[in-house]
């Protein structure tokens, strides 16, 4: 096994200066760095968790606030934590995972007892009761999320709005004219967490810009709610044409249902969702979709944080551009029946 000394005589330096050197306890000049850097790597030495702990007074642990409630897609969330996780780990740090149930209690909890260097909080509210007291504390946190006033915080997510706006345009220049969401469970919407309220304030906008009739219907994520609401629309709104689905369970669940109706996708009716690439791009007829690009705000997410960690300004919003890929599941809506 390399020891840390093995690592100084390579690099022609004392056992402390290579202590300096990964602690970043003490400044040393940016040559002997590089030579302790690349002792390191020709040895492949790997410095002990407790004792590199110990000399930078940092646990090298990343808390997340994983949101594992009534109304959260688990298989999506797993996606943000393992790229979370991964990311960290990059920077060598490990993740300690809590849930949101643990509240304010749970962050003050870690944040004395030092168990963590920082928070990633996910499941961000327009209103979140957390906000106060994350703005208060010295551990540094970046939010996976935008509450209604981000001031003082570090959040990331995608543009939620603009992603319904894509969606809706879309079938409006398609020549559709009136379009119904398919939103995420009621509760999500109770709650007032941040992207189900900015996805149906994008799709709502949206529609009354194109001069579109729009409805917006939330929906319990199951395959025997994904049939309801078929039949649902399919009775209450015969001239439907559009559909914008923003509920990752259901979205091929609902185009069964649908078809199961008796309509053809996209002759009779289209289908545009907010969903994981991977959801649109295996389904039986691909759909027309917006990705959540889990991985990516995961790992910037990260990237913001060790900026925090090494005392870096970190920008207060970052916003990830939309990715709008129209496939299969779209086309212009039917002619009207002459009578």
């Amino acid at each position: 096994m390399v020891k840390i000394t093995d690592v100084a005589r390579h690099a022609g330096v004392s056992p402390s200066t290579v202590s300096y050197a990964l602690s970043g306890k003490r400044p040393i000049s940016d040559e002997t760095r590089l030579r302790v850097e690349r002792s390191i790597v020709e040895l492949g030495y790997r410095p002990h968790a407790g004792a590199r702990s110990l000399a930078s007074s940092r646990a090298r642990v990343i808390a997340l606030v994983l949101p594992l409630r009534k109304g959260i897609h688990v298989p999506v969330v797993m996606q943000f934590a393992t790229s979370v996780v991964t990311a960290a780990r990059e920077h060598d740090h490990d993740v300690l995972l809590l849930t949101q149930s643990e509240g304010e209690e749970g962050l003050v909890r870690v944040a004395r007892s030092a168990m963590a260097d920082a928070f990633v909080i996910m499941d961000v509210e327009l209103d979140d009761r957390r906000l106060p007291l994350l703005r208060t504390l010295d551990t540094p946190s970046v939010l996976i999320g935008f509450p209604a006033d981000p001031t003082g915080l570090t959040c990331i997510d995608l543009d939620f709005q603009q992603a319904a706006e894509a969606c809706v345009d879309h079938l409006a220049a398609l020549g559709h004219r009136r379009v119904a969401l398919v939103g995420s469970p009621p509760e999500v919407y109770v709650r007032e967490t941040g992207f189900g309220r900015r996805v149906a304030a994008g799709f709502t906008a949206a529609a009354d810009r194109n001069g579109l009739r729009s409805t917006v219907l939330p929906c319990v994520d199951t395959p025997i709610a994904a049939r309801a609401m078929a039949e649902r629309l399919v009775r209450e709104q015969p001239d439907l044409t559009g559909v914008v689905v923003h509920n990752e369970p259901i979205v091929q669940p609902l185009i069964e249902a649908l078809m199961a109706q008796g309509l053809r996708i996209p002759q009779d009716i289209s289908v545009a969702a907010i969903c994981p690439d991977e959801i649109a791009e295996h389904a039986p007829v691909p759909i027309t979709s917006v990705s959540i690009p889990s991985v990516e705000i995961g790992r910037r997410a990260v990237g913001l944080l060790m900026s925090k960690l090494q005392g870096h300004e970190a920008p207060e919003s970052t916003v990830l551009p939309v990715c709008f890929t129209p496939r299969g599941t779209t086309a212009a809506p039917p002619l009207p029946r002459q009578e």
